[in-house]
C-alpha cells in the first residue's frame, strides 16, 4: 500500500472578517511548495470565525469556492468547518472533497463545546469516508474527542486516520494534547489534530501514529504542515499489539461478543451523573452555595444571640 500525505494549516482566524480568500492562497502555496501533497486540512471553523452569527445554508459558495480548489489541485480537501443553519438549528458542519471537486461527505459536530458553545445542535451521525487504495478515514471536531466513545466507534467502522479539526484558544489545549496521543494509541490509528490562531486557537496542532507517539507538534505560529503517513504501520499495530504489546481493539471486540457496558443501555439510570448538577458555566458563586452561606451565617448569628442571652440569664 502506497503511503498517503497530508497537509494540514494551522493559520489566523478573523472573527470580523472572511478567512475564505487566505485559504485559497494557502491551498495554492501548499500545492506549489509541496506537490507531492494528497489532502489538505483546515482547522474548524476556519473560514468564517467562531461566531454563530455567521451561520449561512449548506451547499453554499464557500463550499463551491472549495470544490474548485480540490479539482484545480486534484486534492481531497477538507476545509474545516463552517455553522450551518438548517431547519432553524445551526450545526457546526465538516465538508469532505474529493478530487474531481465533489462533495462526498458531511459531519456535524456530534459535542458542541457545552456550556460555551451555546445555540449549536449536536448532529447524530458518525462520519467515515474511503480513499480508494489507501484507507478509511474518519471525521472527528475538536471536543467530540473528549468523549472516547466517538473515535472508538469510528475505529470499529474501520477508520485508519482520524482527521480532527479543532479550534482550542483555552488553558486546557496541554491536556487536549494528551487526549489527542491517548486516542491514538487505543484505538491504533493515525490521529491528524489542526487547530487555528488568534480567534481560531491557539495553535500547537498535532500528529500522533497509531503507537500514540507523537510525529509532528507545531508551536504558536502559521504553520504549513506537510506529511506522508505509511497507513501499513495501522495494519501492522492492529494486527500485532502496539509496540508488539497490547492490542485494546482485539481485547475490545472479544469483550463485546460476550457482554455489554451496562451504563450505555438505554434507559438506564445514573443516579451519580445526574446528582452533578445541571451544564451550565460557573459563575463567581453558585446561587444553591450562595443561598448555604446565608443560611450557616445566619444560623450562627442565632447561635451567637442565643448564647448571649442565655448568659445573661
Amino acid at each position: 500500500m502506497k503511503p498517503f500525505a497530508i497537509a494540514g494549516i494551522q493559520m489566523k482566524v478573523s472573527a470580523v472578517a472572511s478567512n475564505v480568500e487566505m485559504m485559497k492562497l494557502k491551498i495554492d502555496i501548499t500545492m506549489n511548495l509541496y506537490p507531492w501533497v494528497e489532502m489538505i486540512m483546515f482547522s474548524e471553523l476556519c473560514a468564517f470565525g467562531p461566531l454563530t452569527h455567521t451561520a449561512q445554508v449548506i451547499p453554499n459558495n464557500f463550499e463551491a469556492e472549495m470544490q474548485a480548489k480540490a479539482k484545480q489541485y486534484g486534492i481531497w480537501l477538507l476545509p474545516g468547518s463552517i455553522f450551518e443553519k438548517s431547519e432553524g438549528k445551526i450545526y457546526n458542519t465538516a465538508s469532505v472533497i474529493n478530487p474531481a471537486g465533489e462533495i462526498v461527505t458531511r459531519y456535524r459536530k456530534m459535542f458542541p463545546f457545552y456550556p460555551y458553545e451555546t445555540g449549536v445542535t449536536p448532529g447524530q451521525d458518525y462520519c467515515v469516508f474511503d480513499v480508494p487504495g489507501v484507507a478509511r478515514f474518519g471525521v472527528s471536531i475538536c471536543y467530540d474527542m473528549w468523549f472516547p466513545e466517538t473515535i472508538r466507534t469510528l475505529t470499529t467502522m474501520g477508520a485508519e486516520v482520524i482527521m480532527h479539526p479543532t479550534l482550542s484558544g483555552t488553558i486546557d489545549r496541554d491536556i487536549e494534547l494528551s487526549i489527542v496521543r491517548a486516542m491514538a494509541s487505543v484505538n491504533q490509528c493515525y490521529f491528524f489534530d489542526i487547530n487555528g490562531l488568534d480567534t481560531g486557537g491557539c495553535g500547537k496542532s498535532i500528529i500522533c501514529g497509531p503507537d500514540g507517539r507523537v510525529i509532528y507538534q507545531s508551536e504558536g505560529t502559521e504553520e504549513i504542515i506537510p506529511l506522508e503517513l505509511n497507513i501499513e504501520r495501522v495494519k501492522r499495530s492492529r494486527e500485532l499489539g502496539i509496540l508488539r504489546l497490547g492490542q485494546p481493539l482485539k481485547s475490545f471486540r472479544e469483550h463485546i461478543k460476550n457482554s455489554q457496558f451496562a451504563i450505555y443501555q438505554p434507559g438506564i439510570a445514573t443516579p451519580y451523573l445526574d446528582s452533578l448538577g445541571p451544564l451550565i458555566k460557573p459563575t463567581r458563586l453558585d446561587d444553591l452555595a450562595e443561598l448555604k452561606i446565608k443560611e450557616t451565617t445566619l444560623e450562627k448569628q442565632n447561635a451567637a444571640i442565643n448564647y448571649k442571652r442565655d448568659t445573661i440569664i
